[in-house]
């Protein structure tokens, strides 16, 4: 029998919209505009947003001239992302282990830690692979993912919260190789309505130099903050991960 893939469920949940609520427009645009002002595009850039959600980032990069097509596994996510297409906007739900548009694209770009889902190594060299083989020869891959010694240095184990009017109930553990966070959700007479668990593999710079590697991929520069700030191993909250192909 095939492992149950908790994202599957949990990204169509309205529950998830709920506790997430906050990751808004403004917070998106501003990190996409400080990462354009980085790599510097051509007007009319090709840009792929790999795990793309409801398109939020997607839409900034469009508004502002590139040529954006947007990926995600879940369906629901999709529909409402494709209520913003355009002429220069474009989604589809599509699973990002498996190949999609060849050597098309001049950026690749992967948000918000939207890898290290996935039950094997393989699995994610498959979506690897395809953001990988997405990418024109001089193509560049972007992949913002948590930091995980960030992470482990400002674990909070228990969080209750409630959001308009709904009940949160949140664990967080991990182990060696993964981070862990169970979403309980309570009606007001304590009776258990959902349950969700988030798990999050723990990769380390070097297990991405490894898998870029193993795609033909050299990491150019790694951030630390969606400022751009210099990463830390210890100090920065994010891992963020420029690549490039590698030419022989």
């Amino acid at each position: 029998m095939a492992l149950k893939e908790w994202f599957r469920e949990w990204f169509s949940s309205p529950y998830y919209d709920l506790l997430y609520y906050k990751r808004n427009e403004q917070e998106a645009a501003a990190f996409v505009k400080v990462l354009v002002q980085c790599l510097q595009p051509k007007p009319g850039s090709t840009i792929l947003d790999v795990a793309c959600g409801k398109g939020r980032h997607s839409k900034v990069l469009a508004s502002l001239g590139f040529d954006v097509t947007g990926i995600d596994l879940s369906e629901p996510f999709i529909n409402e992302a494709q209520k913003s297409e355009t002429d220069n906007l474009h989604f589809f739900q599509h699973d990002m282990r498996l190949p999609f548009y060849i050597n098309y694209f001049d950026y690749t770009f992967n948000f918000f830690t939207s890898f290290g889902y996935f039950h094997t190594r393989r699995e994610h060299d498959d979506a690897m692979r395809t953001m990988v083989q997405s990418l024109k020869s001089t193509g560049i891959l972007v992949i913002d993912y948590l930091n995980t010694h960030y992470v482990e240095d400002h674990f909070v184990p228990t969080e209750e919260t409630e959001i308009f009017n709904v009940h949160f109930h949140i664990t967080r553990w991990h182990n060696e190789e993964h981070f862990f966070k169970q979403i309980q959700i309570r009606d007001a007479d304590g009776s258990l309505k959902h349950l969700a668990t988030e798990k999050v593999a723990k990769f380390s710079l070097g297990d991405f130099n490894d898998m870029l590697a193993f795609q033909q991929m050299q990491v150019q520069e790694v951030f630390g903050d969606y400022d751009l700030g210099s990463y830390d191993i210890r100090k920065s909250p994010r891992m963020i991960i420029l690549a490039k192909k590698v030419i022989h």
